[in-house]
């Protein structure tokens, strides 16, 4: 009789106990993250905390204070249907946004089949959002909801969400709780509240660093533009200059420069450069901006003419091109021009990749610049952002950088000389020197092509040769066929007799409306010591008063 009660009693006790596990007040489940099979080394571990009212999706980072901010959290209220995206910043700063769980996106198409994960029988849902397929694999053994992201949230606990076939977010572990943790509590009161573009917006402006160099300055050609207390103007207005403190910057990061430009009077394509001013020896071409261009180290080739500040010498570094770019033919102020199924951009946007150029930047206050050359007193109007996106590899980064040459006359509208000297064999000419111990020397090289008529170098391919110590060491002919792609950003550009517009023709490596990319040239391991490198172009002939010119900018970058 004692051991039938014992027995009674014992299968009493397991009954319970499923009957408790079945049924938990929490759950907490720990995401492993894998792409193609492999899972993704040093991450942060996906936590989901759920109840029956509640659920929060956060990281094993971010519950142990290690997290780097931005820190993203998204709460789940089951009982009225929503879920709130919270995220706090490093300035102390918290934003809360928040949106129904009943978003049209969420449709899912249930699937009969099943499989086991970490024990528990799953079913699978399918969705695809913005071309992705989306698989969910949730089981409803539970009383309990929950996913590792907002989607699927109402399906059941999601134990594995599959992104494409190759990436996926795998339960590892699943703990059971009698108790309802005080992390699901919705902070109470919330952040502030914002839209979800905004919330998006933020989120993604705080994961980098942005510097604002110029917001919508004039840049035009007048007697009446002026320097302020921040901003320095030269050249009758057609150059703008600014000193910029730049933060310390993480080996790996990926830095960019972006321009955004309008005509604000001035119908033509005209030659833009973003430029930062070197300080590193006794003369800078600040002082030629301050004080004028025959301040400047004159190069000659012997044609008679003097180059102004071009190339670098023993007391002299030249510009350091950091982005060049070509205004369209009158963006947005010359909308008002109508050809049937032509609807004009309202601006032109440039961005560019300058990794390479954080030698000069990091942890430096420098001088940095914008010119566009021009004849108008209204001139364009334009933007200026340099951005540092921090990110940690092993690639092999710029460590030295040293600008060599800058033929692109910026003070053209101070006197400074036209890059003609490309008209003699000895074309230009530039002597360096490469220290101890570097590796993988690369050159910088920028080259655009001038001469605007039939017969000008503008419209005509010609070779650009690089020798070093009198050796050839690499040549290409520098040109674009894509210029009828920006025909939408050049509104005022010329229609001809032969159904083609000015802006369609193709160029010596730019179009109306662009940037133009750098190449960059491996000279290998270069011998430490003094060397001298020379470029040549087959540059056209003088025909009256139109003559031809190269843009041409070049620095050695190396680790």
């Amino acid at each position: 009789m004692k051991n039938s009660y014992l027995s009674v009693l014992l299968t009493f006790c397991i009954v319970f106990t499923a009957q408790a596990q079945k049924s938990p007040k929490s759950i907490k489940i720990t995401y492993i993250k894998s792409s193609n099979g492999t899972v993704i080394e040093n991450q942060d571990p996906v936590l989901l905390f759920t109840s029956n009212k509640n659920c929060l999706v956060t990281s094993d980072k971010i519950i142990n204070n290690k997290a780097d901010f931005p820190i993203e959290q998204v709460f789940t209220s089951f009982q009225s249907n929503s879920f709130f995206q919270l995220a706090q910043f490093g300035n102390s700063k918290s934003i809360v946004t928040v949106d129904s769980l009943a978003l049209p996106k969420q449709k899912f198409e249930l699937s009969s089949e099943t499989k086991k994960i970490l024990g528990y029988t799953c079913k699978k849902a399918k969705t695809v959002i913005n071309s992705n397929t989306i698989e969910l694999w949730y089981t409803n053994q539970f009383n309990l909801k929950g996913a590792p992201t907002v989607l699927g949230q109402n399906l059941g606990l999601v134990l594995e969400m599959v992104r494409n076939g190759n990436y996926q977010v795998v339960a590892s572990k699943v703990e059971l709780s009698n108790t309802i943790p005080s992390i699901l509590t919705i902070p109470n009161p919330l952040p502030k509240k914002v839209d979800q573009l905004t919330y998006r917006d933020l989120l993604w402006k705080s994961r980098f660093t942005n510097i604002e160099v110029f917001k919508k300055e004039v840049i035009n050609f007048s007697d009446a533009s002026k320097s302020n207390d921040s901003i320095l103007r030269f050249a009758n207005g057609t150059i703008i200059v600014r000193k910029i403190k730049f933060p310390e910057i993480k080996k790996g990061s990926q830095i960019f420069v972006d321009v955004t430009e309008q005509s604000n009077g001035d119908a033509y394509d005209r030659t833009g450069s973003v430029f930062l001013i070197p300080k590193d020896k006794s003369i800078s071409y600040l002082d030629g901006l301050q004080k004028g261009v025959t301040l400047l180290p004159v190069y000659e080739n012997g044609n008679g003419k003097k180059y102004q500040g071009v190339v670098r010498t023993e007391n002299y570094v030249p510009l350091l091109e950091l982005m060049r770019f070509f205004t369209p033919f009158g963006v947005k102020q010359y909308n008002t021009i109508q050809l049937k199924n032509k609807v004009w951009q309202d601006s032109v946007y440039y961005r560019q990749d300058i990794s390479e150029m954080l030698p000069y930047l990091n942890n430096q206050e420098v001088w940095i610049g914008m010119n566009i050359g021009n004849y108008d007193k209204g001139g364009h109007k334009a933007s200026l952002n340099i951005s540092i996106h921090s990110e940690e590899d092993n690639k092999p980064k710029s460590a030295w950088l040293l600008p060599l040459f800058n033929t692109n006359n910026v003070m053209e509208m101070a006197g400074q000389e036209y890059a003609t000297m490309f008209d003699r064999e000895k074309g230009l000419e530039v002597t360096f020197e490469v220290p101890e111990g570097l590796k993988n020397v690369q050159l910088r090289y920028t080259s655009t092509g001038h001469g605007g008529w039939e017969n000008g170098d503008e419209y005509l391919p010609k070779k650009n040769t690089i020798l070093i110590d009198g050796k050839v060491t690499f040549a290409f002919t520098p040109w674009r066929t894509d210029c009828g792609s920006y025909r939408l950003s050049n509104p005022a550009s010329g229609n001809f007799g032969n159904g083609l517009s000015s802006s369609d023709y193709s160029r010596s490596n730019w179009c109306p409306g662009t940037v133009t990319n750098p190449v960059f040239i491996d000279l290998g391991n270069l011998p430490a010591g003094k060397h001298t490198m020379q470029i040549k172009i087959p540059q056209g002939a003088v025909e009256g008063t139109s003559f031809s010119a190269w843009n041409v900018s070049g620095c050695l970058i190396g680790s």
